[in-house]
């Protein structure tokens, strides 16, 4: 077809073979635009699933853009067209014909490329089987963008054996600079095969981080934490760490509260309160059903451990500190005590003991020393308490 285009412009003049492409298409792109693509758009509303319509819009300027690129094409082809401008005919195909279908290549890989990822973003959150979506995205934009370099390689005549040889070694060299890189890489996707989380689950780490999953990339993946801070992790270590979802097998969590009562209070009366706390919380569920259990008999009290069951662990807090509240209340109204840890303590005052100081200068005097060692024992015993004196001498 487009031997007998070429032969059909070649019997025009140049100014007439150029008037006609611009016309093809101007009048193409328009054509396809007005009332293809909104024939189209029209007839995709008026269906149950949206992905049809996600199909066109993506697909409408890169349709649009070809249309309007072939009328490029077959100008450059138009042998008329050379022999008017005295070019090569090899001229104006590298000026216009290999830059027309380039451009055509890097807009069909753009288009193809959001399709996908518009796609992605449409199922992610339908069932678990759509969980690795957002992992192929990211190898979907890889593999289009190492496609499209290599087709423009190949159409502008670069030869690209060489660069495959050089690519293997400059690999090995890559792979031992980005090792983490692709360690994250198969990590992520062996996180996917074993199940491990999903979008929407709240992880705990071995390492104490814990939060949703709001986004499974190729190197790494964030958790949003109840602080409402961003934490990405890479993905060999989640690999390889402990990984606690509480969103799996089903995102209903059990809480435990813990209760101590006087001894010598009604056990049964204790459990009845508890359990018709539980019933009463809105965020606690009816089944299971909520039960009081006494785990053991403390030092100072009775405890007890009310266990029941919340939809979601992100609910558990509130729910905790709801029948926390209700407890305190009608423990209280029901007169039942609720013990803490006393202690006494008991201080006993010694007789003060005479110093050794003290001792010496009595038996010095007894034994009939000089006066004036009298004098200074007797000052020195008399005054060594003094607090006065011991003020006067730091001064």
């Amino acid at each position: 077809m487009s031997q007998h285009l070429s032969g059909f412009l070649s019997g025009l003049s140049a100014v007439e073979a150029t008037l006609l492409v611009l016309l093809i298409s101007i009048g193409g792109a328009f054509v396809m635009e007005a009332v293809v693509i909104r024939l189209l758009l029209q007839y995709t509303k008026r269906t149950e699933t949206g992905l049809d319509n996600i199909i066109v819009q993506e697909l409408r300027w890169p349709i649009v853009v070809t249309v309007s690129l072939t009328g490029i094409y077959l100008f450059a082809q138009a042998p008329a067209v050379a022999t008017a401008l005295v070019v090569d005919e090899a001229f104006l195909n590298t000026f216009f014909g290999l830059p027309s279908i380039s451009i055509g290549i890097v807009v069909w890989a753009w288009g193809l490329n959001r399709l996908v990822n518009r796609i992605v973003e449409s199922v992610k959150d339908k069932g678990s089987r759509f969980d690795f979506a957002p992992v192929f995205s990211n190898i979907w934009t890889i593999v289009v963008s190492a496609g499209t370099i290599a087709a423009l390689l190949y159409l502008w005549g670069i030869e690209i054996t060489p660069l495959f040889a050089g690519a293997g070694i400059a690999g090995i060299a890559v792979g031992f600079a980005a090792k983490d890189t692709v360690a994250n890489f198969f990590g992520g996707i062996a996180l996917y095969f074993d199940d491990t989380y999903k979008i929407g689950d709240y992880v705990v780490l071995d390492s104490g981080e814990a939060g949703t999953v709001i986004k499974v990339g190729i190197r790494s993946t964030t958790l949003l934490t109840r602080d409402e801070l961003r934490v990405t992790v890479p993905n060999s270590v989640l690999n390889a760490a402990k990984i606690i979802n509480e969103s799996a097998p089903n995102r209903r969590r059990r809480m435990k509260v813990p209760i101590g009562v006087a001894y010598g209070t009604d056990v049964d009366e204790v459990e009845e309160i508890l359990v018709d706390i539980a019933i009463d919380e809105p965020l606690v569920l009816d089944s299971p059903r909520p039960r009081a259990r006494l785990r053991r008999f403390g030092a100072d009290a009775l405890e007890y451990e009310l266990v029941c069951w919340v939809n979601s662990p992100l609910k558990r807090g509130k729910a905790t500190h709801n029948v926390n509240r209700a407890i305190y209340k009608r423990l209280n109204a029901a007169d039942i005590g609720i013990p803490f840890p006393q202690r006494e303590v008991h201080v006993y005052t010694a007789e003060k003991r005479e110093k050794p100081a003290q001792k010496s200068m009595v038996s010095e005097m007894t034994n009939g020393g000089s006066s004036s060692s009298r004098a200074d024992a007797e000052f020195d015993a008399e005054d060594a308490e003094d607090d006065s004196y011991d003020d006067l001498i730091d001064d």
